[in-house]
This record gives C-alpha cells, sequence and structure tokens, in this order.
C-alpha cells in the first residue's frame, strides 16, 4: 500500500513525498534506511483514485470464489506455504478486483495479519460466513477442509440461483412478446381500420366498438394512466427501501400463493446450510444464528432468527424456539430437535437443507409449467378478441356494400 510521509534529511531539509510498502513499520524502516528522521507518515488517500471505484461497482464472481478456495485448498495440503499459495493464485486470477484483492491479503499476513483478518477487509468478495468460517479452520488446523466446505456451499447457493433464472427467462421473454405484438397491432393496425369503417360510414359491431374505445382511451389517457402507474411504483420502491417497508414487503412475499413457499423453502435451505456447516467448523450456535441472520437478505427471517438466538442465550436450546414461530416448518423443528438429542445437529440440518432445496426445484418447475399455458391462454384470448373485432367489422363493411 502507498503511504504518505513527512521528515527531514541530514541536513535538516523538509521533504514530503510518497512511497509504496507491506505497512506503516515497513515504511518507517525504508525512510529511515534512506537517512531521513521522520514527522509524520500516514497511509496515501488520493482524491480521487480509479482502482478503488471500479472495484466499489466491480463484481468477483462466485464461481471464481469457488475456484479460488479449491485451489487453495490444494496447494495447503500439498505443503505450500500460506503466502506462496496465494502469490502463485493472484497470477492466475483474471478477475482484477479478486486479483487486487488477493494482493492486498498477502501483504497483510506478511504484516504479521491472519488470513481470515485479511478477508475480513473485503466484504464484497468474501462474505462474513466466508471470513468466520476461515478463522474457525485456522483455529482448529483444519484449513484446507473448511476451504472445501465452503466452495461446497457457495457452489450450492449460486446453482440453486442459476436454476431459478433458468427457470423464468421463457415466461419472461414470452410476456414481453406478447405485449409487444398487442401494442404493434393497437398503435398501428386498428387506427388504419378505424380510419376505413369511418369512411364507409359502417356501424361497428359491439366487439369492434369495444375494442376501438379501448383503444381511443389508451391514446388518449395512456399517457397519464402510464405516469401513474410509474408514480405508484416510485412511492412503493422507495416505500420499500425503508427499514419498516423492507420488513412489510419480505413477510408479504413469504405468504405470497405459490411463489410464497419457494422463497420460504428457499429461505429455510438456506439458512440450514448455513448454521450446519459453521455448527460443523466448530462455531458456537448464538454466533451460528448470528451470521446465519447476516446472510438471509429477508427481513421476516431475520427477525424470527433473531429471536430464536435470543431465546437460545436465555437457554431454551434451538427446536423449543423454532416451534413457537410458524415460518420454521414442522420437519425443520422436529430435525433439529432430534439433532440436539443425538449430537448430530450438523448433519440434521444438512439433511432438512437438501429435503427444502428438492421441494424447492419441484414447486419452481411445476410454477413456470403454470406460468407457460396461462401466457398462451391470454394471449390467444387478447388476439382471438383483435381478430373477431375486425373481422366483424370487414363483415358489416361488405354487407353495407351489398357483398
Amino acid at each position: 500500500m502507498d503511504f504518505s510521509y513527512v521528515a527531514y534529511t541530514k541536513d535538516k531539509t523538509l521533504v514530503k513525498g510518497k512511497l509504496s510498502a507491506s505497512s506503516g513499520e515497513a515504511a518507517a524502516k525504508l525512510l529511515g534506511y534512506s537517512g531521513y528522521q521522520v514527522l509524520t507518515l500516514r497511509p496515501y488517500v488520493p482524491f480521487f483514485n480509479l482502482e478503488k471505484l471500479s472495484a466499489l461497482f466491480a463484481r468477483v464472481n462466485p464461481r471464481e470464489v469457488i475456484m479460488f478456495s479449491r485451489q487453495l485448498a490444494l496447494l495447503l495440503e500439498s505443503g505450500t506455504d500460506i503466502v506462496a499459495s496465494l502469490e502463485l493464485l493472484q497470477g492466475q486470477v483474471t478477475n482484477r478486483t479478486l486479483q487486487r484483492a488477493i494482493g492486498d491479503i498477502v501483504s497483510d499476513i506478511r504484516s504479521g495479519s491472519s488470513l481470515s483478518a485479511a478477508l475480513r477487509r473485503y466484504p464484497r468478495v468474501f462474505s462474513q460466513i466466508y471470513s468466520r468460517a476461515i478463522a474457525a479452520g485456522e483455529r482448529s488446523g483444519n484449513l484446507e477442509i473448511v476451504l472445501r466446505q465452503m466452495a461446497d456451499f457457495i457452489e450450492r447457493g449460486a446453482t440453486t440461483e442459476k436454476k431459478i433464472k433458468n427457470a423464468m427467462t421463457y415466461p419472461v421473454i414470452v410476456v414481453i412478446v406478447a405485449v409487444i405484438v398487442v401494442v404493434i397491432l393497437a398503435t398501428f393496425v386498428l387506427p388504419t381500420f378505424t380510419s376505413l369503417y369511418a369512411a364507409f360510414g359502417v356501424e361497428q359491431p359491439l366487439p369492434a366498438r369495444i375494442l376501438m374505445g379501448t383503444t381511443d382511451w389508451f391514446s388518449s389517457y395512456g399517457l397519464y394512466l402510464i405516469l401513474g402507474i410509474v408514480a405508484v411504483a416510485g412511492l412503493g420502491f422507495f416505500y420499500i427501501r425503508t427499514p419498516a417497508g423492507k420488513y412489510q414487503w419480505d413477510k408479504i412475499m413469504l405468504r405470497a400463493p405459490i411463489i410464497g413457499r419457494i422463497l420460504l423453502l428457499s429461505e429455510l435451505s438456506r439458512a440450514c446450510r448455513t448454521m450446519a456447516l459453521l455448527f460443523k467448523v466448530g462455531l458456537p450456535l448464538p454466533d451460528v444464528l448470528s451470521l446465519a441472520i447476516q446472510g438471509t437478505s429477508n427481513k421476516a427471517m431475520a427477525e424470527v432468527l433473531t429471536g430464536v438466538q435470543h431465546e437460545l442465550i436465555r437457554g431454551e436450546g434451538l427446536s423449543k424456539p423454532m416451534s413457537r414461530r410458524p415460518l420454521f416448518l414442522p420437519l425443520m423443528v422436529q430435525m433439529v430437535g432430534v439433532g440436539e438429542e443425538t449430537g448430530n445437529l450438523d448433519n440434521t440440518l444438512t439433511t432438512v437443507a437438501e429435503s427444502y432445496e428438492m421441494e424447492a426445484d419441484d414447486r419452481t418447475s411445476s410454477a413456470v409449467g403454470l406460468i407457460q399455458p396461462v401466457v398462451t391462454v391470454v394471449i390467444g384470448l387478447v388476439i382471438g378478441l383483435i381478430a373477431l373485432s375486425l373481422v366483424s367489422a370487414m363483415y358489416s363493411v361488405y354487407g353495407e356494400m351489398g357483398f
């Protein structure tokens, strides 16, 4: 890292400058070796740092963290020391944000920091769950095992997220295409036929009048409707950004038809995976729950986990507080109770997570399978109404002309 300094030379001349060193102590030694008497020495923070600005917005793909973790575990198992392993991986990583992070981590370790403490400086790359698990691995001497477990943990989360995105891609594309088709028909086709019917002075059938009236209404007031929808959506967005609004939104989403069950199963499986992993590496249950709370973005789930944590600290165990909260499904409560009685909590939580992940996948597939025919029927009805209106109007024109 860079440091700025103010110092005296041997001939009592005041000098200012900047130098790079692994730590403040190393920078002071370098200046001393050069014959400078240091007055001030502090980390150099430029007014505009393009690298830090790009790092702020750049993302590290979970797949890269997975690969980094597995390769680091392999190098450590082969007997390579931690600094040499990280330097080797730094040269292989293609993501610049991760590459810079690894370089700074190497500097911190050389300055006497532990790996977990160095990782905590980069929460956008390595989550708090990751750094805490690494800290437990350092204490127990099982760092390689913990690195592999974290790689598996991140991979499962990334795979689940990818499945949901892939499942929703086709329905979203179909809906967008349908909306575009209807807008083109209503904007360009229908006005042409309206002018034709008016030129012949033909009285339009009821379906055509309804369709034309709807088109005229949207032409006159559509802009106001869009502005109203945007305003309501904007107010809703800003309300959801508040703590109270985020909590209410998350609570509603967990209770929504069809999708609510999927979201609940996903949140519970993620919580079970997190607790199983952290409990297995040796963290105490209160700390495990703290990290599980931080690992969820759903405020309603975070609230019930916080309540369980408080009652756990009071000595009520884990399954009993869960049984009082409806968000924890019966299977999870029963299996947690079995795990507490047998001392096998990590394995029972893993079993629950696998069960919920399978159910969430099945429900997601079923929901997507239901969306497709519903969207197809709706599109067919809309296009059928437009076709019926145009055909009936054309027959009226032919009748008026005596055909």
